[in-house]
């Protein structure tokens, strides 16, 4: 990734700190997540400071920001887990997760390489078209064609090999008393 938790959390506090979709709910999901699985990184003392819902949520976010780059790495990392378990939308939208998506990874794809192999030719739509109606232009000449010339459809006939017993016998009954007459 190339970046520490910590200089993630310093460039995504800005954009935390102005979301809209962190509200008051979220932002104490993520503070119970914090002290309830990693005390060491959130006392209950610091949970109920950055808990009170007469401070307004940004602020609480904010303080809740530096406190965790003041403990460290570790705080940092945890708190990106619980906001990616709890406000998953939010996390995806991080500038520092934009980025990352973005850069050229080499374990991905490259862009370029993932366009080109959708391209099946440079010729347009109106080549695909012109052969799609001589094929289908043959398959009919051939279909109806085939039934002047020996009184009945064979076809109906070949279709029958991969139906039910009834089915078949219907097509085969249909395709003997056409080959007859």
């Amino acid at each position: 990734m190339g970046d520490s938790f910590y200089d993630q959390l310093t460039e995504d506090g800005a954009f935390l700190r102005a979301e809209r979709r962190l509200d008051t709910e979220s932002v104490d999901k993520i503070i119970l997540q914090l002290n309830r699985i990693y005390p060491q990184i959130l006392t209950d003392k610091e949970a109920t400071k950055f808990r009170k819902l007469d401070v307004p949520t940004g602020v609480r976010l904010g303080e809740l920001l530096v406190h965790l780059q003041a403990k460290g790495e570790e705080a940092c990392r945890e708190f990106y887990r619980a906001l990616h378990l709890h406000v998953e939308d939010v996390y995806y939208s991080l500038p520092t997760r934009l980025r990352l998506r973005d850069s050229a990874d080499p374990f991905t794809y490259p862009i370029s390489a993932y366009k080109q192999r959708h391209v099946m030719n440079d010729k347009g739509p109106l080549f695909f078209l012109g052969c799609f109606s001589l094929a289908l232009g043959m398959a009919v000449v051939y279909y109806y064609g085939e039934d002047r010339m020996t009184g009945g459809s064979r076809a109906l006939g070949m279709a029958a090999l991969g139906l039910k017993r009834k089915a078949r016998e219907v097509l085969v009954w249909y395709t003997e008393e056409s080959l007859m007459k």
